[in-house]
């Protein structure tokens, strides 16, 4: 009973849910830039190619028979998923990038707290005289 009570304290954190979330809208965002890339992107790249289509470039390294299936590389699909990944590379760096640049850390707060010169004691920055060696501290510290 133990390890499914550890299970479900695992299961509803919300760094699990954050992440399940992320997966399904990162495979939603892979089916929208694998459909940019070959229905937007790589007609055109083939047209100025020759009317050349990625998506059916391969080698044959053993013909159809009667018995069984051709046996090709299909190196034009693999073109296609390479610009795939570069895209989808380039717009998760954008997006992290925005995000960290909203992250800037804040700037560092104004110090509280000074040491006495005398007895390196930490001591109030508005103090005028050291609590611990009673020395009178310069007005410029």
């Amino acid at each position: 009973m133990g390890m499914l009570k550890e299970f479900r304290e695992f299961a509803v954190k919300g760094n699990v849910v954050d992440m399940a979330v992320g997966i399904i809208i990162g495979a939603a965002f892979g089916k929208i830039v694998s459909s940019l890339v070959n229905d937007v992107i790589m007609p055109p790249i083939g047209l100025l190619l020759g009317n050349m289509d990625f998506s059916s470039l391969a080698i044959t390294l053993r013909e159809k028979t009667a018995e069984a299936e051709a046996v090709t590389v299909n190196y034009g699909m693999f073109i296609n998923s390479v610009i795939d990944f570069v895209i989808v590379a380039f717009a998760i760096f954008l997006v992290i990038k925005q995000i960290n640049r909203l992250k800037k850390a804040p700037p560092p707060a104004d110090p509280t707290t000074k040491e006495c010169p005398q007895c390196c004691s930490v001591i109030p920055i508005k103090a005028s005289r050291c609590p611990h060696c009673t020395s009178e501290l310069a007005a410029t510290m």
